[in-house]
């Protein structure tokens, strides 16, 4: 009987070792097979990204500015996510005075004449780009010859989810407390209509600030907006993220193919209920905010089909005639970028890349393929599109099914704006 029983327990044994060995042996040729190098070597290791607190899809720990709308309490961690760093020992930039991801406290007087100083101002992608392509852009620019000696100096204005006119009243009110700057460049396009499609959706101007970033703070300065229904589904977001940001710790820490295989994929899995919980909050209806001391303007006038994105696109251009109007009165130089996104993209997609860029369920995609080409039409003269900008770029350039892109496509901006740059402005920074 002793003999049987171990016998049992030895088939056992080397049949849980034989699956084991095989799953990571299976694994190890997946991997390879997707990435084109071993899962030990870790420099190659594409970390699993945690999910950031405030993002907007539930009660933010961000605060309501009463010029600017959402923004981050000043001194707080501004974190890069870990697909889009540089794989180097990226310094971490923590928010300054007015809440904006920055070293330095505003307004920002120079300390020698040589410094050029250069306002970034947009959304997210901005604000990203403020730690990611502007070192780069400082780079392009002293190598480009026309600063002589002139040492570029930018400084953050960008913010999840801003869009105009926020960037022009960001601006305004800076230049009235007496910052100074010798370039504005303004990144933007896709919050304009991917989010103010979403304000439409709610009965909220197109000209208001983002739904999405500004609806939760309604929610936390009246509570009684917040139903049962969309309390609910909030603390559903709340686990699923939770969830998520274990699972990516714990994936990130694995020695093993198969273990990384298997957490990879429940990740994906948790992360497309993640998407469709949070798809279907910002579908819920909040009790309405009568009582509410925040005044959200409702929609000017109706508007049906392609008249939201056309008065987008008007708005769009005329804040930003106005800040271009606003600088060269002072003789500061202005770039205007409309930035790519993958939702209006000529761009050849590996499937892999694809898996990541796109969401057919997301809340941005359906503003984003209609709004872009009113926003093209609309540019006014000076400004530039990067919509075509990554178009025959073999690499990965967007981390998300939103709009952010790679230390590649951060790269890939830097140096197209520095070429803008020089191209129009190149008289102006002499």
């Amino acid at each position: 009987m002793r003999r049987a029983g171990f016998r049992r327990t030895l088939v056992f044994v080397v049949n849980v070792v034989v699956f084991c060995v095989s799953a990571e042996v299976l694994a190890l040729g997946i991997f390879y097979h997707a990435h084109g190098w071993l899962f030990y070597l870790d420099p190659y290791r594409p970390a699993m990204a945690r999910i950031q607190e405030g993002s907007g899809d539930a009660l933010t720990p961000v605060g309501l500015h009463p010029y600017f709308g959402p923004t981050h309490r000043p001194g707080i961690p501004f974190d890069v996510p870990a697909e889009m760093r540089t794989g180097e020992a990226d310094e971490a930039v923590a928010t300054n005075n007015f809440g904006f991801p920055s070293r330095v406290n505003y307004p920002f007087s120079k300390t020698s004449d040589r410094q050029f100083l250069i306002g970034i101002f947009g959304g997210s992608v901005g604000a990203y780009f403020c730690s990611l392509g502007a070192p780069r852009l400082e780079e392009s620019l002293r190598r480009s010859g026309s600063f002589n000696n002139r040492e570029p100096v930018t400084l953050c204005f960008s913010h999840e989810g801003y869009k105009q006119p926020q960037q022009l009243l960001v601006l305004s009110y800076f230049l009235s407390i007496g910052q100074a700057f010798d370039l504005v460049i303004n990144i933007d396009g896709f919050n304009e209509v991917a989010l103010g499609r979403i304000n439409d959706q709610y009965g909220w101007d197109v000209s208001m600030p983002s739904h999405e970033h500004l609806d939760p703070l309604v929610n936390v300065v009246n509570q009684g907006t917040l139903t049962p229904a969309k309390l609910e589904s909030l603390a559903r977001i709340v686990r699923y993220r939770q969830q998520l940001n274990d699972i990516a710790e714990r994936s990130n820490r694995t020695r093993f193919a198969s273990v990384e295989f298997a957490l990879r994929h429940y990740y994906d899995f948790l992360r497309r209920r993640y998407e469709q919980e949070r798809v279907r909050f910002d579908a819920l209806p909040s009790n309405p905010p009568a009582n509410s001391p925040i005044h959200i303007t409702p929609k000017v006038r109706p508007r049906t089909g392609a008249a939201v994105y056309e008065d987008i696109a008007a708005n769009w251009r005329n804040a930003s005639l106005l800040m271009q109007q606003l600088l060269a009165a002072r003789s500061i130089a202005y770039v205007h970028v409309l930035q790519p996104n993958q939702y209006y993209s000529t761009r050849a997609f590996t499937s892999a890349e694809k898996a990541i860029a796109f969401n057919d369920g997301s809340p941005f995609k359906e503003g984003a393929a209609n709004g872009y080409p009113l926003l093209e039409k609309a540019l006014e003269p000076g400004a530039v599109t990067a919509v075509h900008l990554f178009d025959t770029v073999r690499e990965s350039v967007y981390v998300d099914n939103c709009c952010h892109y790679t230390p590649a496509g951060n790269r890939l901006l830097a140096d197209f704006i520095a070429r803008a740059v020089v191209a129009a402005h190149g008289t102006a920074t002499h």
